[in-house]
């Protein structure tokens, strides 16, 4: 009873009365809710989003309502979600300790159907706030904010990637347009020149508003090439003449066979520029790469891997994975690969190469924190 008594005083026991405020963020209203711990019926208001001033006067009329003086300190938190990490670091700028939080980490009820209100979300996050503040730091998983600076970095490979994704899809609506009329056609620079001369099935030329349409996406996908190149340059002159830790961090993944230009600048611009991590399961929990075992009673089994880190950091590791299979086949990872999956069914497999990525992902956050090489693997002769 003694030792119970100590630790809940340990954890429990403010040295002064603290405010705690949490957020539960909408696009025209922000939903907040105050209080001084547990026990207390939560204050709950509303005001409109973004509207800074109003924040500063709730705080103010929070600390009156419950007795706190002016100089109170203030605790917060809010889901990590559309408005990023402004917020964050206004709060930190007028003194408030702010902690982001991962969605998906929050507590929720299991029933198939559960009632949900921005009120009810607030005083979720206010409950576990006041949990996490007392001690019970695994309530939740708190995100690791980035500087503005770092944070612009992710800039360019996001665009990158989006006006990709832009391009794959209007190169898909061309040929889906075709298709309904029985014609297949590359997508390519005369394309426009060759539209006049195909025919349908039954010799007639493609209907007027459908080449005026197909040329117009056309357009739409030269804009986006384009893009696309200028970025690309944008991206190779930063690795050739940039400086900084994270550019020297880049051009030493590009000295490895079966790195290019792409997966560095992600896996540096994403995780290894910015992060810091303790030890490798950090790592792999980030990319989405650690398994998730199921163990009640007499019943075992594995679930596969979680899947709930970045996903582009853990597409892009897969990838690599593959890619490191050709291009580095005397080093240590792949050779452990060929003796425990190579020769096992397409199946096992790809469930092997899941296994490779968060080695190898692993072997590189070693290999550019120490300078250790994955074992057996080769550099390049001309990286850049």
């Amino acid at each position: 009873m003694r030792t119970a008594t100590t630790r809940t005083q340990k954890y429990s026991a403010n040295p002064s009365p603290t405010l705690y405020l949490a957020f539960e963020l909408g696009w025209n209203t922000w939903t907040l809710g105050f209080s001084v711990g547990f026990g207390q019926p939560p204050r709950i208001r509303r005001i409109d989003a973004r509207d800074l001033g109003a924040l500063e006067e709730e705080i103010s009329l929070a600390k009156k309502r419950f007795g706190l003086p002016p100089d109170a300190p203030v605790r917060s938190c809010y889901e990590a979600g559309r408005d990023g990490f402004w917020l964050h670091r206004y709060l930190l700028s007028r003194g408030i300790d702010n902690q982001i939080v991962d969605s998906s980490s929050i507590e929720v009820n299991r029933r198939a159907k559960r009632a949900k209100t921005d009120r009810m979300d607030a005083n979720k996050l206010l409950t576990m706030l006041i949990r996490y503040h007392e001690g019970e730091t695994r309530v939740w998983y708190i995100l690791h904010v980035p500087s503005v600076p770092e944070e612009d970095d992710r800039q360019l490979h996001r665009e990158l990637a989006a006006l990709k994704k832009d391009h794959t899809e209007y190169t898909n609506r061309i040929k889906g347009l075709l298709a309904s009329q029985g014609v297949k056609m590359s997508v390519r620079s005369k394309f426009p020149d060759r539209l006049g001369d195909v025919r349908m099935w039954d010799g007639n030329p493609l209907p007027a508003n459908l080449q005026a349409r197909l040329l117009r996406e056309y357009q739409r996908t030269s804009s986006l090439e384009q893009q696309i190149d200028e970025l690309n340059a944008e991206r190779e002159k930063a690795i050739r003449e940039g400086q900084g830790e994270a550019l020297d961090q880049v051009r030493r993944l590009l000295s490895l066979r079966g790195i290019g230009p792409n997966s560095a600048w992600l896996f540096v611009m994403e995780l290894f520029g910015w992060r810091k991590f303790q030890n490798r399961r950090e790592l792999g929990a980030i990319a989405g790469l650690t398994p998730m075992p199921y163990q009640s009673g007499g019943r075992f089994q594995e679930q596969g891997i979680g899947k709930s880190g970045n996903p582009d950091i853990r597409a892009m590791a897969i990838e690599i994975a593959w890619g490191w299979l050709r291009y580095q086949p005397k080093s240590q990872l792949s050779r452990w690969y060929a003796d425990r999956f190579g020769r096992g069914s397409a199946r096992l497999r790809r469930i092997g190469i899941v296994a490779l990525a968060r080695k190898l992902l692993i072997a590189l956050w070693r290999y550019l924190e120490t300078g250790v090489m994955p074992a057996g693997a080769i550099l390049k002769q001309n990286p850049i």
